[in-house]
């Protein structure tokens, strides 16, 4: 049985952009901006969205990973009941809410370390931070120094050994789920934090809501060292995340090709795992930065949404906006953004909403089987199943069209992303033309209806359904050997009625119709079935 992040589809904002908040926490403030992301869903509702990660919303004094106060919403953003309000909005379109949880450090502006900057050695919350010493002087002139992240003295590492400390965030989780009724967390620098902590967090979680998802922010190591049965549901795809953009760059499918079979082919690592893949957020380029040639965007998103695991999109780039990771600054990461904008790409927005779609339409697409079928440079074809329900997905980087011919299971193949346009198979053999720049998912069918526990696949396809695919114009060859040109479709104007318009590539040229159920037949021919009309492969 799955559960609900199984086939997430995520969609990752970071609020005080998104919102438009000032860099630095200046005053308290309540502004009510966090509303805003009521307006928004339409607009994820439209992208067939399931699911919003929201990067850090509690009190902090400027970029949100510097906490001041764990149960409070950042006034910039507004208040705890305005938040409630977005959650209850965002429940009631089906769309489940997952919080960044900051739990490896806290601000300067953090309560507990404000006590012990005004008390010092009497503070009773010394023990609450790691390596706390009173015989030396920080960057800050305070008394004493500490252990902080990464060479950044404004935050200040928590001591996750304390039971008063772990005691503290896991009564704050457990008013998260009980007030704003969270359905998981996104654990910020987790390869710095505890294991123990972790296997605490998850037994805490899931008493109290057995579904909660807790992911990882990993970006190096062994991902099963955190996601497992015993920690994490899922880990950030940080190793996928650079294959996607860099083997467009390089024009080389090797390098995206190669993570995905270590990971999740035949003797796969992560076979059994969701990782949580994405292709930019708030801390790298965007993807239509980190991209050459911006046209590679369409097949990026391809990959993301059809490759094993959870795909997530941050908040803009189904736009394909732009934004780099400054020397000083990540603004330009996490704008303020509208809903309609002139320069805004929809035409990638409607690519991602139909890849949303598919996702949680083809089961094979959310299965753990993965594997390599065609490899080469510029060309990338992987085949997903779950028990018998096939799909194909193939990817062309090229300028030019790409002609492709591999084995498949099945007699017809129908894509999915483009229109519906269905493909005959010949001797287990498919021709297909991949465009340029683009790709196609193609669902295996067989034209005999077949019982399947998944109803909502297309391993299978009755007449009906081969009748509503319509062919895509160009060449066509009849069974009989001679060839037509399909023109159009037509509707009768009295029946409705589909009809293929179409003309002879020979003699007269002259134009013909003939019933959409009737071209798309698949007849029997000495015991052989096959197309009455077959798809023609430009030279």
């Amino acid at each position: 049985m799955e559960n609900w992040f199984d086939s997430a589809v995520f969609y990752h904002i970071y609020p005080l952009g998104l919102c438009g908040c000032e860099l630095r926490q200046e005053n308290h403030v309540n502004e009510h901006r966090i509303l805003k992301i009521r307006d928004w869903i339409p607009h994820l509702k439209e992208l067939s969205i399931t699911a919003v990660y929201l990067g850090p919303l509690f009190a902090s004094s400027s970029h949100g990973y510097d906490t001041s106060d764990f149960r409070t919403i950042d006034p910039r953003l507004g208040t705890n009941e305005d938040f409630i309000n977005v959650c209850k909005a965002l429940h009631e379109e089906g769309i489940r809410v997952v919080l960044d949880g900051v739990f490896n450090h806290v601000g300067r502006d953090f309560w507990a370390f404000q006590d012990v900057i005004k008390h010092q050695e009497q503070s009773a919350y010394c023990n609450w931070f790691y390596n706390l010493h009173f015989h030396e002087i920080s960057p800050y002139q305070d008394p004493f120094v500490y252990e902080n992240w990464e060479g950044h003295w404004e935050l200040v590492k928590l001591n996750l050994n304390n039971p008063e400390v772990v005691s503290y965030l896991m009564d704050t989780i457990m008013m998260w789920i009980d007030t704003f009724d969270i359905d998981g967390l996104r654990l910020d620098a987790a390869n710095c934090i505890d294991f123990d902590f972790f296997k605490q967090l998850r037994r805490h979680c899931k008493s109290r809501k057995a579904d909660f998802w807790l992911m990882g922010e990993i970006i190096h190591g062994d991902y099963n060292r955190w996601a497992n049965g015993e920690m994490l549901d899922s880990v950030t795809n940080y190793e996928c995340y650079k294959g996607l953009y860099s083997a467009h760059n390089t024009r080389n499918y090797f390098e995206i090709a190669h993570s995905m079979n270590r990971q999740f082919g035949p003797q796969g690592i992560y076979k059994h795992l969701k990782l949580y893949n994405f292709s930019d957020n708030h801390d790298v380029n965007r993807l239509a930065s980190a991209l050459s040639n911006k046209q590679d965007l369409f097949n990026v998103y391809t990959l993301l949404f059809t490759m094993p695991g959870i795909p997530s999109i941050y908040y803009g780039s189904e736009w394909g906006i732009e934004g780099w990771k400054g020397k000083d600054s990540d603004a330009l990461l996490r704008p303020c953004l509208e809903l309609h904008n002139s320069a805004y790409d929809l035409s990638l927005a409607d690519h991602i909403a139909a890849l949303s779609k598919l996702h949680q339409k083809l089961s094979a697409l959310r299965s753990d089987e993965y594997e390599t079928v065609l490899l080469r440079n510029e060309q990338f074809i992987f085949k997903r199943t779950y028990k018998d329900n096939v799909v194909y997905v193939a990817c062309n980087l090229n300028d030019q069209p790409y002609e492709a011919a591999w084995n498949v299971q099945g007699n017809i193949l129908m894509d999915e992303l483009n229109d519906h346009a269905l493909y005959s198979v010949e001797n287990q053999t498919a021709h297909i033309t991949i465009p340029a720049k683009r790709s196609l998912i193609l669902v295996c069918m067989e034209r005999e209806p077949h019982n399947h526990e998944e109803s909502g696949d297309q391993a299978s396809v009755d007449t009906n359904l081969l009748n509503a695919a319509l062919p895509m114009p160009g060449r066509y060859r009849h069974f009989k050997g001679k060839e037509y040109e399909v023109l159009m479709i037509a509707k009768h104007s009295e029946t409705l009625e589909d009809y293929v318009v179409y003309r002879k590539l020979y003699g007269d040229g002259g134009v013909w119709i003939r019933p959409l159920a009737m071209f798309n037949e698949i007849i029997e021919i000495n015991g052989k079935k096959q197309s009455r009309f077959t798809p023609v492969c430009e030279e």
